[in-house]
């Protein structure tokens, strides 16, 4: 790892105070850093000049962040590519885990995976970038409706059959409202067998900088290795991967 240089990590220093607060004057950055006065104004001075802090008026001696972090920001958010965000985070989850991760997004009633990184273990599940499949009958998809209010989740399947795939899918709506609740309290959804008999999984919302959901990741493994210390773990695994993930959308807890 390179050297930290130490006079770039005091300008991000400053700039990060602003993440928790809008207005700001050097005498208050100095408070908040401990740092010299005299750094505080060069460093202040300096951001100013570069257009990354302003003034907030003539009669104040507080500043604000200026536009140059405003077109950084933006540039960043343009330039996001959810799917390659999330293959990046989910190979990184799969090489921990060794088992099959997803991120899939919501389209109407459906789920459609977006990334994907294979188990390395010789039986694994079979899916494929671009497969939708019915959200009711997985994590992913549950995971994303448990997002929405009760009455466009009600909307959604006005007049609709809850089809299931396998015995164990969910085909009763007041039976998917009550998991969605519980999805909704406790961070991450479960699914045994619902849309594939041999596959068990977990997955957890992935948020952007608004903090909506919009995506999911999922861990799925064989029932055959699947079992309830398995199931704890990747919970934590999944939970861990779809926070990595927000942080690279921008989320920020």
């Amino acid at each position: 790892m390179a050297r930290a240089v130490p006079a770039v990590e005091r300008a991000f220093d400053v700039l990060e105070l602003f993440l928790e607060t809008d207005e700001l004057s050097a005498p208050e950055i100095t408070a908040q850093l401990g740092l010299p006065r005299t750094t505080v104004h060069e460093l202040v001075g300096t951001l100013n000049e570069r257009g990354y802090l302003m003034p907030t008026g003539r009669a104040t001696n507080k500043y604000r962040l200026g536009v140059r972090s405003f077109q950084l920001g933006s540039a960043y958010a343009e330039r996001l590519d959810l799917a390659r965000e999330g293959q990046l985070v989910a190979e990184e989850i799969a090489e921990r885990c060794q088992e099959t991760v997803h991120v899939g997004v919501r389209d109407g009633a459906d789920v459609l995976y977006v990334s994907k990184v294979d188990s390395s273990h010789p039986v694994r599940m079979v899916s494929a970038v671009g497969r939708r499949l019915p959200a009711h009958c997985t994590a992913l998809g549950k995971t994303l409706l448990a997002a929405l209010p009760r009455a466009e989740v009600d909307e959604l399947y006005s007049g609709q059959k809850l089809d299931g795939m396998t015995e164990h899918s969910i085909t009763n709506r007041k039976t998917l409202r009550k998991e969605l609740d519980e999805i909704a309290e406790g961070g991450v959804a479960r699914e045994y067998c619902e849309s594939n008999e041999s596959v068990a999984c977990v997955a957890a919302p992935v948020r952007d900088t608004s903090g909506s959901v919009v995506a999911a990741m999922s861990i799925s493994v064989p029932i055959l290795r699947w079992n309830d210390e398995t199931e704890a773990a990747l919970r934590d695994l999944v939970r861990e991967g779809a926070t990595a993930l927000s942080e690279r959308l921008g989320h920020t807890a």
